[in-house]
């Protein structure tokens, strides 16, 4: 635990050096754009319609098919999901080759190096940002144009915890996946792979719920299905994140980071002969 806590203490002296990579990443990321930090919307903005169209006019489901319940509009419903999503996915896109594409930083000078994967989080986070903007603009629209009400809840107080719990997830598996892509190349590749795949057994696009198939078993021991179910909850239902669901998926990221921070200080050493 000492060697942990000291880890994060460096992380935090280092904080200005976190800030500046985050905003380059940023900054190069949007660079000779003409729409600049539009793409941070765009995309989760474009899915939800296909979705919708795919969804509800081609194949004709139902709202209350997708959704679970017939009072949320599905695009608010698909939206939530794919933000939440997007800044899942967006950050461990860069976390994964972040130690691999900073190799002069990572062999010249000294600093603890888990400030790469962190920034590549964190690049993600401004991102996430903006598209709840997004969202909370769209909720505007459907508020004022549509039989559908947006009402104040007491459980919005309850969203911040629950990108919390998001975040330290997301950095966890950021730190090992960034690691494991050091010493192996395949696994930059396997995480392109695999994230649009997995995006289908959460509950993005539509609701989900466990079952006894090996179908609901990967749905139960998907921590990003809670996550996304706990949005919903505190934003439509006006209800609490489910305990048991939420609090495994708190425990998961949470145990999941103190691993990542163990192991990555322990091989830390090794980085730059690696690279």
């Amino acid at each position: 635990m000492k060697l942990r806590t000291s880890a994060w203490r460096e992380v935090v002296a280092y904080r200005e050096l976190l800030w500046m990579l985050i905003w380059r990443d940023v900054r190069v990321r949007y660079k000779h754009t003409a729409l600049g930090a539009a793409w941070a919307i765009l995309p989760p903005l474009l899915t939800m319609t296909v979705f919708s169209l795919v969804f509800q006019r081609t194949l004709g489901l139902e709202t209350q098919t997708l959704t679970g319940q017939s009072r949320i509009p599905y695009p608010l419903f698909a939206m939530v999901g794919l933000v939440a999503w997007s800044f899942f996915a967006n950050s461990l896109n860069g976390a994964v080759t972040s130690l691999v594409g900073n190799r002069p930083l990572l062999t010249k000078i000294h600093f603890p190096r888990e400030v790469f994967p962190i920034a590549a989080v964190g690049s993600g986070l401004v991102d996430f940002v903006v598209s709840c903007l997004a969202f909370a603009l769209l909720a505007v629209v459907y508020h004022a144009t549509t039989p559908w009400r947006f009402e104040l809840q007491s459980t919005l107080v309850l969203l911040p915890i629950v990108a919390m719990v998001q975040l330290v997830w997301i950095c966890g598996l950021s730190m090992l996946l960034a690691m494991g892509n050091l010493f192996y190349r395949d696994v930059g590749f396997i995480v392109r792979a695999a994230l649009p795949l997995w995006m289908f057994v959460t509950n993005v696009a539509y609701e989900l719920r466990p079952s006894g198939t090996i179908a609901g078993l990967l749905v139960a021991a998907n921590p990003m299905t809670a996550i996304i179910r706990a949005y919903r909850d505190c934003l439509f239902e006006g209800r609490a994140p489910d305990p048991i669901g939420f609090g495994c998926a708190a425990v998961l990221g949470v145990a999941t980071l103190a691993l990542a921070a163990r192991w990555f200080h322990r091989l830390e050493f090794r980085f730059a002969e690696i690279v």
